[in-house]
């Protein structure tokens, strides 16, 4: 039994991460992108879909409300019980969350979904190629992958500089660490998929825009929020308090939220560029 419990933490190395913060608090500010991006896939008939780091639902519920079956899958119990809740608050009965691991579906079978979704979600599992080779296997051929990654060291991604100046404050990474960043990027995500024998004209790549919106925040509470409950910049919170840091990282990150906010007046609209990859099977 310990031996297993062993193994669980060596293959779900994300799982504290993500069960860290409440997550919800960060995702109730993208809940409009969530919309549209659903609206770009463009679903005019019920589908079968899964979901793949879904959090709470942002993108999973306006995927349930096209009519769709929808699964959602997430690494976080907390995240997977606040999605089920407010399925049942809006009373969708299509759509159901689960837990797993995006690099193992072990109780999904093969070609199970007519759409496979992961917005930011799958990139940050920790083996690129076997989260690649899930996604294939689950998604039926004839169907579709669709994947929303951040982009390093994209200066219009707000995200991605965000994760840039937290990880400058955090420890180092452990031996063997696969950045999520490298599926932002097209070689790394062109060469991930070709393991699972998908070929490169089957693969397209756009950039896109997801935004951090709300009319009453200013983009300190959005630093004050991702501090408290985003792991990534918890855990450089709390690294850069054992250096004496806190401000200067808090400073920094304030003048990144500030240079990206495009609202006019109170609150806030932070646009952030991602790559949405497609995958036609």
């Amino acid at each position: 039994m310990i031996q297993q419990a062993l193994e669980s933490k060596i293959e779900n190395p994300n799982k504290t991460l993500w069960e860290k913060g409440d997550f919800t608090e960060i995702a109730s500010l993208m809940r409009q992108s969530g919309q549209e991006l659903v609206t770009h896939l463009g679903i005019t008939s019920p589908l079968r879909i899964l979901d793949l780091g879904s959090g709470d639902g942002t993108t999973a519920i306006p995927l349930a409300k096209t009519g769709s079956e929808v699964i959602g899958i997430d690494i976080a119990k907390n995240l997977v019980e606040a999605g089920n809740k407010r399925a049942r608050e809006e009373g969708l009965s299509n759509l159901k969350f689960q837990e797993g691991d995006a690099c193992n579906l072990q109780e999904v079978m093969d070609h199970s979904f007519d759409l496979t979704i992961s917005v930011f979600g799958a990139m940050f599992a920790p083996k690129p190629y076997d989260v690649a080779r899930e996604m294939v296997r689950v998604t039926k051929r004839g169907g579709r992958i669709v994947m929303g990654n951040w982009i390093p060291n994209d200066p219009t991604s707000f995200v991605s500089q965000l994760l840039k100046i937290s990880v400058s404050f955090s420890a180092p990474p452990p031996e063997g660490f696969i950045s999520p960043m490298t599926w932002g990027m097209k070689s790394y995500v062109m060469d991930y998929f070709a393991k699972t024998g998908v070929k490169a004209e089957q693969i397209s790549l756009l950039k896109d825009t997801y935004s951090f919106i709300s009319p009453d925040k200013t983009p300190a509470d959005l630093i004050e929020l991702l501090g408290k409950f985003y792991g990534p910049t918890m855990n450089a919170f709390e690294a850069a308090g054992k250096n004496g840091k806190v401000e200067e990282l808090r400073a920094q990150l304030i003048e990144l939220a500030n240079s990206q906010n495009t609202a006019v007046g109170v609150g806030i609209s932070i646009p952030a560029t991602f790559l949405r990859v497609t995958v036609d099977l």
